[in-house]
């Protein structure tokens, strides 16, 4: 699942990392950003998403990821992307805790949605941070 060299290149769709715990919510993740022109990877476990983050060739354009997950939560997750790639745009879901979350934290999402969220604004926001 490494990422395709050509990423950054004018053509090529950009890259979106998904990250969540529940599998439901990456199918609807993958149904509504691959037909927005988007090439999505999920991952159920954020380990094994820093992983592939870590043996990708190059990071994925946005990384989307969940909060409340066993192991490691979504902040942790960017923590650890943003210290590898500090430009990484990031994208924190979450059902049980607000912005408040990282409102003293040195690493902060580049944006936050609260599920259930339109699923437009996932897209619209993902626009956004790309700059289109």
């Amino acid at each position: 699942m490494s990422q395709p060299e050509s990423n950054g290149v004018a053509d090529s769709p950009p890259t979106i990392f998904v990250v969540d715990d529940e599998q439901m919510l990456l199918d609807l993740a993958k149904m509504i950003l691959e037909p927005a022109g988007f090439q999505v990877y999920l991952f159920k476990d954020p380990q094994k998403a820093l992983a592939e983050y870590v043996a990708a060739q190059s990071p994925p354009d946005v990384l989307v990821t969940d909060y409340a997950m066993p192991e490691m939560n979504g902040m942790d997750l960017i923590r650890e992307c943003k210290r590898l790639n500090p430009q990484q745009k990031t994208i924190l879901l979450s059902g049980t805790v607000d912005e408040g979350i990282y409102a003293n934290s040195t690493n902060k999402p580049d944006q936050f949605l609260a599920k259930p969220y339109q699923i437009n604004k996932l897209v619209e926001v993902i626009h956004a941070l790309l700059g289109r």
